[in-house]
């Protein structure tokens, strides 16, 4: 399948955070979902890939190209991030119109879609919006030309679960015209409705990049009735307090030491698996 986006080995360095070795590939028609607690590095990566920040090192491909294409990729890719607070106290019509110039592709028929689809009033100001009506004028913006590949920065965010669902069908549709999209978020139920992959980022690194159903098969919880054993302290990826004990993120195939009467060993989704690994061993 073609790669639309690939990075390899990217690195920026701050005085106290380090981007190492950031690595991973979209492919076309692919939502990709990234995850990682709060200054993990995802929205430096996101940066980076756009060329809002300079990475030090590392490869950043767009359809093959690199960025020197600036030109050419920047009309196909749409990028939406939350924060941003350009033309504050203009009309959002007015800001759409003044955007489609830098678009040959804009399409004004999509653009009033999404602008109905998400009840947006061209009339009213970017500062009257709520910040869940700002993610979706937003959205709007990169959707509204014809990019192959949307690269956003916690859309879902301050949305309510209605347009979090509208929005997730949005994504799905418009992978399966072959649209790529590559999104952060924290909110790991909606990467399992809807991603085809995941890249998960632990303190500037890369923990791992997989299909979503693979990264989540590589990890079983343990349910513990009472305090866990030393072999099983040392078994687990991640421990955590419940009501009827303490759970343990482990790796497939080394249930062994949770083998005991009482232990219940279950699959584990994307929140366990995160929460886990971030508490870190006990």
């Amino acid at each position: 399948m073609e790669q639309v986006l690939s990075i390899r080995n990217l690195c920026k360095k701050y005085p106290d955070f380090r981007l190492q070795d950031i690595s991973f590939t979209v492919k076309k028609g692919s939502i990709m979902g990234l995850i990682g607690r709060n200054g993990a590095g995802k929205t430096t990566t996101l940066k980076a890939i756009m060329n809002l920040v300079h990475p030090d090192s590392g490869e950043i491909l767009f359809w093959g190209m690199e960025m020197r294409e600036e030109r050419e990729i920047r009309q196909g890719v749409g990028y939406a991030a939350g924060g941003v607070g350009y033309y504050h106290r203009k009309p959002i019509g007015e800001i759409l119109r003044i955007t489609k110039k830098f678009y040959p592709g804009w399409e004004d028929e999509a653009c009033i879609r999404y602008l109905n689809l998400f009840a947006l009033d061209p009339g009213k100001r970017l500062w009257e919006l709520s910040e869940g009506m700002k993610v979706k004028f937003h959205l709007t913006l990169a959707l509204s030309h014809h990019a192959r590949l949307l690269i956003l920065d916690e859309p879902t965010s301050g949305l309510d679960p209605v347009s979090r669902e509208e929005l997730l069908e949005i994504f799905m549709d418009l992978a399966d015209q072959g649209t790529s999209i590559l999104f952060s978020t924290h909110i790991t139920s909606d990467l399992e409705k809807c991603a085809d992959a995941v890249t998960y980022i632990q303190k500037g690194r890369v923990l791992a990049s997989l299909e979503t159903g693979d990264f989540a098969e590589r990890y079983r919880l343990a349910a513990v009735s009472g305090k866990l054993t030393r072999a099983q302290r040392e078994s687990a990826l991640g421990v955590r307090r419940s009501k009827a004990g303490q759970t343990a993120l482990i790796l497939k195939g080394q249930e062994g030491p949770f083998r005991e009467e009482g232990v219940i060993i279950s699959p584990a989704d994307l929140e366990s698996i995160m929460a886990h690994l971030e508490e870190g061993r006990l």
